[in-house]
């Protein structure tokens, strides 16, 4: 089974994952997606396997948000558009094993996408 990890090489937590990731799957794919950003479509699979909405999947911290989006309320496509537009806010690492998902933070819930229970 292969394993996906959105990854920004630039975030500790996610150089961790990758890691861990490694241990668990030799087959790892690696999207580094400030270079590639995921397609709303994409965005929309990934929300669903997380089962979150898409704000739920925002940075707030990022200046990008406090300029842009703080105090806004957008739609859950609106907020897929801004990921699409602006990468950056898309929280990070983004681990997918299988049809699971899961957000490096913490890393332990990455590596329940492992369990074999």
């Amino acid at each position: 089974m292969k394993t996906v990890i959105y990854h920004n090489n630039q975030c500790s937590k996610s150089r961790l994952s990758l890691e861990a990731v490694k241990q668990l799957d030799a087959d790892v794919e690696v999207i580094e997606y400030l270079k590639n950003p995921p397609s709303a479509k994409e965005l929309k699979s990934i929300l669903k396997m997380l089962q979150i909405p898409a704000e739920a999947l925002i940075r707030k911290s990022e200046a990008i948000f406090t300029e842009n989006f703080k105090g806004k309320t957008l739609t859950e496509a609106e907020w897929i558009e801004a990921m699409v537009q602006f990468p950056k806010l898309i929280e990070r690492p983004i681990v997918i094993h299988g049809n699971k998902a899961a957000i490096g933070r913490p890393m332990e819930k990455v590596l329940e996408l492992f369990d074999k229970k």
